[in-house]
């Protein structure tokens, strides 16, 4: 169970995050900067928005609660969140779920400091990350010790893209266009099966399945 958990938790959170996609995004908005500008943009950066993934990991389930959402409803609804963003990833598009819009790039390229917007959000903690945060914590169903494996695969992709952005330049040149889509790709179809399991759990507990058939099947 732990080791299932882990995997899911890595493989959502890689694809939702994106440290490859960042790190492309950060590399063209910092051509003018130093390597040490760079690094504490990076740093800044992947800090705020390791506390955004830790508020909604932590406590978003309980906002949730407090504004009658339930937990059917959050896997059904983050499913469809998830199938959509891992359908823009094998197709290779780009949307707003996962990284910067085109208005979003544009304002950002005009402003000195970019490590809050659109660095740490959207680009890192975008709506699909945070999505997934809160769908993975209530998946544990109040396991401490699962809550834990995901909250420290989180922190494990974190540090994974901020060593990412540090290297963005180098990275670009290693995996160039084809090798970054194929990543994106692989990831991308992991997260659509992932997506529909989550669907299917949440239509399952729902209890929509039982109601229909009690209105459609006469007793």
């Amino acid at each position: 169970m732990i080791s299932e958990t882990a995997a899911v938790a890595l493989a959502t959170f890689f694809a939702t995050v994106g440290p490859i996609d960042v790190a492309a995004m950060f590399a063209a908005l910092t051509l003018n900067a130093t390597p040490r500008e760079r690094l504490i943009v990076a740093i800044r950066g992947t800090a705020i928005a390791t506390g955004i993934l830790l508020f909604f990991a932590i406590f978003g389930e309980s906002v949730l609660d407090g504004l009658g959402i339930s937990l059917a409803a959050l896997r059904t609804a983050g499913g469809v969140l998830l199938l959509l963003i891992g359908i823009d990833l094998v197709f290779g598009r780009s949307s707003g779920a996962t990284s910067a819009t085109e208005a979003e790039a544009e304002e950002a390229a005009a402003k000195p400091d970019i490590s809050v917007f659109p660095l740490a959000t959207p680009l890192i903690a975008g709506p699909g990350a945070m999505g997934a945060s809160i769908l993975l914590m209530a998946d544990t169903e109040g396991d401490l010790l699962l809550q834990g494996v995901v909250i420290a695969c989180l922190l494990a992709i974190l540090a994974l893209t901020l060593l990412a952005l540090i290297a963005a330049s180098q990275l670009q040149r290693v995996l160039g266009v084809t090798g970054t889509q194929v990543i994106r790709r692989v990831f991308g179809i992991l997260l659509t099966a992932l997506a529909v399991q989550f669907f299917f759990d949440g239509i399952s507990q729902s209890n929509l399945l039982a109601s229909a058939a009690r209105v459609f099947v006469p007793a």
